[in-house]
């Protein structure tokens, strides 16, 4: 059962007025302010999001821990467009679906009110630049190869870390991959075009009710069907 998290809106609803007087909304969200290890366990992806903004200083600390992710060679070749209100956000819905997409998507109008999409994208050019590098250039001169793409992997770490911080803050959030769309959206948004474009990550208040994904209903896989101790 959900757990109610009231907010005032001075922190972080939208304020309201009433009779010529400054008023304060409350935002009922169904993610709740957790622990770090709590947040780890429970975290869920957000699919039903209320309208209600967040508070820029709240994106920009939530980024600010997304960036502190680990990096290969400390080379940080990952990039944040960050979109907020819905005229901006649109962008990103209108580049990477249509029409009829919209229309029988039983998600979208819950996922659209997102006040908050940040796109992550990654750079294999830097990776490339930085592992040329004295201090990481092979000993025989020749080329990295790349057997593991580490520009999409650090992006990766960049968004998980993204949405458990917002998790521990009790923001709900949502990870959306990319399945079409992304050069009308590089094109749209001006996005370099050796930049590699991951998804969108959601960002906002839950509205209830958000159900689960048909997904969760997958059995997890137990410790010990997953974990291979000095061996397989």
């Amino acid at each position: 059962m959900p757990v109610l998290d009231v907010r005032l809106g001075g922190l972080s609803g939208r304020p309201g007025c009433q009779d010529g007087r400054a008023v304060r909304t409350a935002v009922v969200s169904s993610v709740p302010n957790m622990e770090f290890s709590e947040a780890v366990r429970r975290r869920r992806m957000t699919r039903n999001f209320q309208e209600v903004p967040l508070e820029r200083s709240v994106v920009d600390g939530l980024l600010a821990e997304a960036l502190a992710a680990p990096s290969a060679g400390n080379t940080q070749g990952r990039e944040f467009v960050v979109l907020e209100g819905p005229e901006q956000t649109d962008r990103y819905w209108q580049s990477t679906t249509d029409a009829a997409w919209r229309a029988r998507s039983r998600r979208y109008e819950g996922m659209s009110r997102a006040p908050v999409v940040i796109l992550p994208f990654s750079d294999p050019d830097a990776y490339v630049d930085r592992y040329a590098e004295p201090d990481k250039v092979r000993s025989d001169g020749d080329e990295v190869e790349w057997v593991v793409p580490y520009w999409h992997v650090d992006a990766s770490f960049a968004v998980m870390t993204l949405l458990l911080a917002a998790a521990d803050r009790g923001i709900g959030g949502a990870f959306l991959g990319n399945f079409r769309g992304e050069a009308a959206l590089k094109d749209e948004l001006g996005v370099p075009a050796q930049l590699c474009w991951l998804g969108a990550v959601l960002l906002g208040h839950a509205m209830l009710p958000d159900p689960p994904s048909t997904s969760a209903a997958r059995p997890r896989r137990t410790e010990e069907d997953t974990i291979h101790r000095a061996g397989w």
